[in-house]
């Protein structure tokens, strides 16, 4: 099936993948908006006509798009994703895919029914080209075994919404920040996680409710391995950039570190002086329209989508009760 109508929910989040994946696809038309004014003035401003509708239920019964992106509020994420693959519909979804582990269940209970339809969360760090060439090295084995992994997010808390000041429409720092230092663990270890302790605060959050403005994760991998994720709010008004990330890998041969444009790679055949060229030649929403085109398979899928909204959830789980949690939960 080649895509040509897509249609798109909301405007919260990565909706900017989009945007840049449409540019490189002229053939992709948007044909159908609910409830974002951004992607609005997007279609208006590049040649797309699409209808727009108040209700998104009634937008996939009539518009009938062949892919539908969800970047609609946070807590009605699995809803929307549900409603679409029960009718076939593949999704590119905003991080996590659900708020909850109830959600969680019975999204994959509606896509163990819908098996072939296409389904991916936005994971735009993996296609960044240090990001994505760090990852590389790691599988062609050029730190060894992966013994023990550090990932960093940290952003500008700047002026929030109201909808981040509560847990039911935020769903956590943990799951919405923590979601790509968790992925970054399991997609470049290649190993399951087994265990987690997390810790979390709201401490400090300037009067945005129940926002955790630092949080920290412990997870054990499989066979002793170990990785943790610090992730906070902190990064003060003057930094030259809006997020500061961070992936330090220690393998058996090595030891790496990547940030979004670079690596430093220390093993036998490097000191850490030579420069690593990095690069990536795929785009996360042209991924995605060429995974359902049958081009070839997304960097992130939906088993890969799910198991990462479950390791967020039992994170979030264990901080919220100061419990190490035991599951095992791999890609």
């Amino acid at each position: 099936m080649q895509v040509e109508r897509i249609a798109i929910i909301g405007a919260r989040g990565h909706t900017h993948y989009v945007f840049t994946g449409l540019e490189k696809l002229p053939r992709v038309r948007v044909t159908a908006v609910v409830d974002a004014e951004p992607v609005a003035k997007f279609c208006a401003s590049h040649g797309h006509q699409p209808k727009l509708y108040a209700d998104w239920r009634a937008m996939l019964d009539e518009a009938k798009p062949q892919a539908l992106v969800v970047c609609g509020p946070f807590e009605q994420r699995a809803a929307m994703t549900i409603a679409a693959l029960e009718r076939d519909i593949p999704v590119f979804v905003e991080k996590t895919a659900a708020l909850s582990f109830d959600d969680l269940e019975e999204l994959r209970a509606t896509h163990r029914a819908h098996p072939s339809i296409t389904l991916s969360c936005m994971m735009g760090h993996r296609y960044e080209p240090g990001i994505h060439t760090a990852a590389k090295m790691i599988r062609d084995g050029v730190v060894g075994d992966v013994r023990l992994m550090n990932t960093r997010k940290s952003y500008k808390l700047g002026k929030r919404d109201a909808l981040y000041s509560q847990r039911e429409t935020y769903g956590g720092t943990i799951p919405w920040v923590g979601s790509h230092a968790i992925d970054w663990i399991l997609w470049m270890s290649g190993k399951p996680i087994t265990s987690v302790y997390a810790s979390q605060s709201t401490a400090y959050n300037e009067s945005n409710g129940t926002l955790e403005r630092s949080a920290a994760c412990l997870f054990e991998l499989a066979d002793g391995a170990i990785a943790t994720a610090s992730l906070d709010f902190f990064r003060h008004p003057n930094s030259p950039t809006h997020g500061d990330d961070w992936i330090r890998v220690v393998g058996t041969a090595g030891t790496l570190e990547a940030r979004a444009n670079s690596v430093t790679l220390i093993n036998a055949s490097n000191d850490g002086g030579t420069p690593i060229d990095v690069s990536c030649d795929r785009q996360i929403f042209v991924d995605f329209i060429e995974a359902i085109e049958g081009v070839r398979p997304p960097l992130i899928d939906a088993k890969q989508t799910l198991a990462l909204t479950e390791a967020c959830l039992l994170a979030r789980e264990s901080a919220d009760t100061h419990a190490v949690l035991r599951r095992t939960i791999g890609y």
